[in-house]
């Protein structure tokens, strides 16, 4: 199969593919497929769902928590090993049900496969099924068809292709028989058409160069199948938890079992310290309280139009500093729009959102375009429809004109003649390329009526065509004239198919797909919070780089056929100061997020074509549009954006980092809680107290890893999300400011409990139940004290959240229970009175200050972590 097909001639490819113009035999065609196989997109390999639900157990912190729940079994706490089950299960299920839905990426690339298509088959034309395509097969295209393969074209009437989803061109293109040059972009390969793209206009016909998985879709699917799944910066850091958790477990135990037998301490005591020491440094709650604030995140994130499909892409929002954007449809409207008219001497910014007065002379040009053209409001080729449009809202009854100089002949538009003209009586109308229709006037429109058409003020309509394209409008020109004999026929026919150069230019339309009204403030306000914004797109270099003059990207583009051309190295070292790619293919785009990703970026990547789909499921977040985004880009995503607005992605990212900002706090909680009961029962141990054992530590870690921790995921975001840099993914959950906590706040509860314990022992031989309960409550409402100086630590206001109150409100009520009810023989506690509730009073007045203290220092001396990859421009 000729890989080089549009460079080459009919017949040249004709050879190549041992194929002729009135098509394959049956029977050749047959043998052909046993070679080449279906023109189909196969799935390849697909994880089993015994494969799917193995993986969700395939963490370290996992199997931490499954023994944590054997060590409460054996020490016959049933109802919490239950609890730690529960969890666990729960995790592994939902876990699975994301990742089967994932597996769906591949098939929904079928979809692009035309269901049936019409061929050539010993000299016959028959409809058949689109599968049983193969290479060197000649098919016939007519408007509306889905291409059902690669295929180069041999036969061409005024045929646009639709290649928005494959290339990100924004306008249907216009195709030829012609080659064209070899080193053409698969945007601008006029002479081919792609599988899965659409025919907008006119017919052809295509001798097949590449069918099913060798096609220009396969090649995407096949990127897509070798793509790796990354685990977010969140999931590797809890998965590094989880192993610290466990050696640090296995250490414990190997060391405080002989260090209690030298010191004369009973095997089965000793026993019962090590499992009190197992259950302490292990947060059962954590991987329960990370999943459900998350999916409180992605709830609040749905309301605002954006769906996560995984999980963990909310945290990993919060570390974005690259957005790579497509433009067609996300940045842009993702349709035409005349937005200037030119007639001699003016220029007309049209505001084609409400109606204006118009010009005499501009009502001739639109009312013209409208005219000599096939589209309606609401369908047709996109460029027709803009000009209709404009007409429209600018107040215009297209209706009423169409029916008041109803068309009597026409020349249709060929991409040859560039050009295309209809007959209503006696006026004439054509609209076309403006050079070619330059070359057929005579005349010009000005304020005094027709005037000759000097090279002085041809020259001029060249000079505005010019300035234009410089803004990347695309072109056309309106002629008429009001004598009908200047339409020529063909001899055999008398059909018309030209004229004479004797029109009058009425005036020029430029048209673009424009911006969006809103995301030149989402830009700058992803900007402000320290993230870059780079355009990736398959459209040509001028529209982009005007596109992104306009929203404050900047105009710095490097094309598609440049990525080329560079190494890795070399183009990991210009890619942080382009601001545009333009012309890119979907291997292009996976190298610039690969490169960028080489730098030390967090890249999230928009994005709503086929072309898309690789990069989208390489990227760190890969954020697909839901309204115009295919099937294939969704299932490749992270995240959709429903409304297909880019000032999604920016509220996505600041509730990104407001949960994990929610994250971190409830970490450190957890952590700093858990330190210190390690501590606690450690130090107390060597003088010779199981000062709280597992059963308690259990119930510890039930209140302070259940209501109050997913509270802590409502909690409002601070007033300083946004303004603050990305933080550095790289550092981890765990940073400078969550060790300083865990350690100092750890140290502090670590002191003050037992300060308690020895106060109220004075030095006696065994630990009381007494002074067991008084630690087991003192402790617990530390932990609640302390929760509230960690949000202070993250600017969050102290009274902001009533959940968090009425949650830490229904954990004290729990605790007086295991005080005051039966519940106390299961947990070795006793009634406390009111000169014991005073003393834990006192308590928590005096650690008070050194929590306080404790965050002072960090906030101080500890910055929040920020990106560490090349600061955006």
């Amino acid at each position: 199969m000729p890989e080089d097909a549009h460079m080459q001639s009919t017949t040249d490819v004709f050879s190549a593919l041992d194929s002729a113009p009135d098509g394959l035999s049956e029977s050749e065609a047959r043998n052909r497929r046993e070679r080449h196989g279906e023109n189909d997109i196969t799935q390849g390999s697909k994880r089993a769902p015994l494969d799917i639900v193995v993986a969700q157990f395939d963490s370290a912190l996992i199997w931490v928590l499954v023994a944590a729940a054997g060590l409460s079994l054996w020490a016959g706490h049933t109802v919490d090993a239950v609890l730690i089950t529960v969890i666990v299960v729960v995790n592994g299920l939902f876990g699975f049900v994301q990742d089967y839905r994932a597996e769906e990426t591949l098939e929904s690339l079928r979809e692009l496969t035309a269901p049936t298509a019409t061929v050539r088959r010993d000299g016959q034309t028959v409809d058949i099924d689109a599968t049983e395509l193969v290479p060197g097969d000649v098919v016939e295209l007519k408007s509306g068809d889905v291409v059902p393969a690669d295929g180069r074209l041999i036969e061409g009437r005024s045929i646009e292709v639709d290649e928005a989803a494959l290339t990100g061109e924004s306008a249907p293109v216009s195709k030829g028989c012609e080659p064209v040059d070899t080193d053409a972009p698969l945007a601008e390969r006029e002479s081919m058409v792609y599988k899965g793209t659409n025919v907008t206009r006119g017919s052809g016909v295509a001798v097949l160069t590449a069918t099913g998985m060798d096609t220009e879709v396969g090649a995407i699917a096949r990127e897509l199948a070798g793509t790796e799944e990354t685990d977010t910066p969140l999931q590797e850091e809890l998965d590094s938890l989880g192993r610290t958790l466990g050696i640090g477990v296995v250490i414990l135990a190997a060391l405080v079992i002989p260090l209690l037998l030298l010191r004369g301490t009973k095997l089965v005591q000793a026993g019962l310290t090590a499992i009190s020491l197992a259950v302490a440094a292990v947060p059962e709650g954590l991987p329960a309280v990370v999943t459900l604030t998350l999916a409180l995140g992605v709830r609040a994130m749905a309301d605002e139009n954006a769906l996560v499909r995984r999980l963990p892409a909310v945290e990993a929002l919060g570390s974005v500093d690259v957005i790579c954007t497509d433009k067609t449809g996300t940045l842009t409207e993702g349709r035409m729009s005349v937005t200037r008219v030119w007639v001699n001497d003016a220029v007309v910014d049209l505001d084609v959102t409400g109606e204006e007065s118009l010009s005499d002379r501009i009502a001739i040009v639109l009312r013209g375009g409208t005219l000599c053209s096939d589209a309606t409001l609401d369908q047709g080729d996109p460029t027709e429809q803009a000009i209709v449009m404009a007409a429209d809202k600018t107040g215009i009854n297209v209706e009423r004109l169409r029916e008041e100089n109803p068309r009597t002949d026409e020349i249709p538009f060929s991409s040859e003649r560039k050009w295309m003209g209809t007959v209503h009586d006696d006026t004439v109308y054509i609209k076309g390329a403006p050079e070619v229709i330059l070359s057929k006037c005579s005349h010009i429109l000005t304020e005094d009526g027709p005037t000759d058409l000097t090279s002085d003020r041809a020259e001029e309509v060249r000079e505005q065509v010019g300035t234009f394209a410089d803004d990347a409008l695309r072109v056309l020109a309106v002629a008429y004239t009001e004598d009908a004999t200047v339409v020529e026929r063909d001899d055999v026919t008398g059909d018309a198919d030209d004229v004479s150069a004797d029109l009058t230019l009425a005036g020029l339309v430029g048209m673009i797909d424009p911006a969006r009204d809103e995301v030149a403030d989402a830009i700058a306000a992803t900007k402000r919070a320290g993230i870059d914004v780079k355009m990736v797109t398959g459209d040509n270099v001028r529209t982009a780089a005007a596109i992104a003059g306009e929203l404050g990207l900047g105009q710095t583009v490097m094309e598609g056929r440049d990525v080329e051309h560079l190494s890795d190295e070399e183009l990991g070292e210009r890619v942080e100061a382009i601001d545009v790619f333009a012309r890119t293919s979907p291997e292009h785009k996976v190298r610039i997020l690969q490169a960028l990703q080489a730098n030390g970026h967090t890249v999230a990547m928009t994005g709503d074509g086929v072309n898309d789909a690789p990069a989208l499921k390489n990227a760190d977040v890969g954020v697909a549009m839901g309204i115009r985004g295919t099937d294939v880009a969704k299932q490749a995503s992270d995240v959709i954006l429903l409304d297909d607005n880019y000032t999604t992605i920016e509220r996505a990212v600041e509730r990104g980092r407001a949960i994990f900002d929610n994250i971190w706090k409830f970490v450190a909680y957890l952590l700093s809680a858990n330190i210190a009961e390690v501590a606690i029962v450690f130090l107390a141990s060597l003088f010779g107290y199981l000062v709280l054992p597992a059963v308690q530590l259990l119930w510890i870690n039930l209140l302070t890893d259940g209501l109050p921790a997913l509270a802590l995921g409502a909690d409002p975001q601070s007033g300083d999300v946004m303004e603050r840099p990305p933080r550095d993914p790289d550092r981890g959950i765990v940073d400078g400011r969550m060790l300083g906590l865990v350690g100092g706040a750890g140290a502090v509860s670590t002191v003050v409990m037992l300060g308690l314990l020895f106060y109220l022992l004075r030095g006696a031989p065994a630990i009381t139940p007494y002074a067991m309960t008084m630690v087991f409550t003192g402790f617990v409402a530390l932990e609640f004290e302390k929760l509230y100086v960690i949000r202070w630590l993250r600017e969050t206001p102290t009274f902001s959240n009533p959940w968090l109150a009425l949650a830490v409100g229904v954990s004290l009520v729990l605790q007086l229970a295991v005080l005051y009810t039966p519940l106390n023989q299961y947990f070795g506690t006793v009634p406390l009175g009111l000169a014991d509730w005073i003393l834990i009073g006192t308590v928590l007045t005096v650690a008070l200050p050194g929590y306080l203290a404790v965050v002072s220092a960090i906030k101080r001396y500890i910055p929040i972590a920020a990106a560490t990859g090349t600061s955006p421009r």
